[in-house]
């Protein structure tokens, strides 16, 4: 019984230390919201032209600050007009409801 126990209190221990583990990961792949990084989808976004590899590679990397930037009056248009959304929408990132 007091093996069984003993076994149990390690098993405790080492979900614990995998849960921490895996918060730490999820925080340190947090996005800092830097509207600038997608200065690369610019020239999509005005022109209408298709965006390059690396526009969609930031659109996603910042998919998380997406409803940041909707709701900042001086964002807002280079996230919601209609080229935007193409440019969006060829990304695979579909524009957020917020």
């Amino acid at each position: 019984m007091k093996a069984s126990y003993n076994n149990m209190a390690v098993m405790g221990v080492v979900l614990v230390v995998f849960l921490v583990l895996a918060f730490e990961t999820e925080v340190s792949m947090a996005v800092t919201c830097t509207p600038t990084e997608l200065s690369p989808c610019v020239t999509a976004i005005t022109s209408g032209k298709p965006p390059s590899k690396l526009c969609c590679t930031k659109i996603k990397q910042q998919k998380p600050c997406l409803c940041q930037y909707i709701k900042n009056p001086n964002l807002k248009k280079f996230v919601t007009s209609p080229n935007a959304k193409k440019v969006s929408s060829t990304c695979g990132v579909p524009i957020p409801k917020c």
